[in-house]
């Protein structure tokens, strides 16, 4: 029997060694959800053919990544290229592991660290793709329903401005979440940076519920809690026909020399104060 070894190594570079060695599907059973976030943002991060990532893991799990906007928007955009797929198993008692072609690595998350032994034992590789492929056939795929990143940053340039592509895009660069239960979300940070760009609060949220990233009421009421604790105002812009729309500006014009991100940091500082 061959021997196992041991890869001293982060979760991320474990995958990034995984991708550049093949290009045939690797499974990924029953990953932690740093794992599972690791070879998310390797797979977007990775420069060459990335290999097809096919992830079992318990809904729990998978609900609580959504709460994430950044990792569920990239996750989706994968899933469009076909080069991720995740389904669902709730009887998957074992340790996480990776399933490769002609070897299996058990990861074991040790805090923020994840330490993975690899065997190339050809029986312990057989039997474990012959369950756990079975496990994946018998599997129901995950729907999410956060739109792609991509799909975002297009549909913002088209509809609402290069600028406020920038700003976004900006702020989901240097942010490692943005969390739909924080004080901060993805539709806060929309208002936030259609008010450094005065775009009306009607154009901005009639954006995100075409996308799929909230309703326009969702947008309506962030609004008036962002205007309740003094982060943005509004302006009456009179139009022909029907009620005036409203023009979102930031309350604090200084802010407007900011970086996006540097605005959105000190916004949420204010509101968490």
């Amino acid at each position: 029997m061959s021997q196992a070894s041991v890869l001293d190594q982060s979760v991320g570079e474990i995958f990034e060694e995984l991708f550049d060695e093949t290009s045939e599907p690797i499974l990924i059973v029953n990953p932690s959800g740093a794992q599972l976030r690791a070879s998310i943002k390797t797979a977007v991060e990775y420069e060459d053919t990335l290999p097809e990532l096919r992830i079992i893991a318990r809904e729990q799990l998978i609900k609580e990544i959504t709460e994430d906007f950044i990792t569920t928007s990239e996750a989706v955009d994968l899933i469009q290229q076909n080069k991720l797929s995740i389904r669902i198993a709730e009887d998957i008692n074992r340790s996480s592991m990776l399933i490769l072609e002609d070897a299996v690595i058990s990861l074991l998350q040790l805090n923020d660290y994840t330490e993975g032994m690899r065997t190339e034992d050809e029986e312990l590789v057989e039997t474990a793709r012959d369950t756990l492929m079975s496990v994946w056939e018998n599997s129901d795929e995950f729907s999410f329903r956060t739109p792609p990143l991509s799909e975002v940053e297009e549909s913002l340039e088209e509809n609402i401005g290069s600028e406020t592509k920038e700003d976004f895009m900006a702020v989901i660069e240097n942010r490692d979440e943005i969390r739909s239960s924080g004080d901060i979300n993805e539709v806060s940070v929309s208002l936030v940076i259609a008010a450094k760009n005065n775009i009306l609060l009607y154009d901005i949220s009639k954006w995100g519920e075409d996308t799929g990233v909230a309703s326009k009421a969702t947008f309506s009421r962030t609004k008036t809690q962002l205007e309740d604790l003094g982060v943005i105002d509004t302006e009456k812009v009179p139009i022909d026909v029907g009620r005036p729309r409203l023009r979102l500006k930031l309350a604090d014009e200084s802010m407007t020399d900011m970086s996006a991100d540097e605005m959105v940091e000190e916004i949420e500082q204010k509101i968490s104060a």
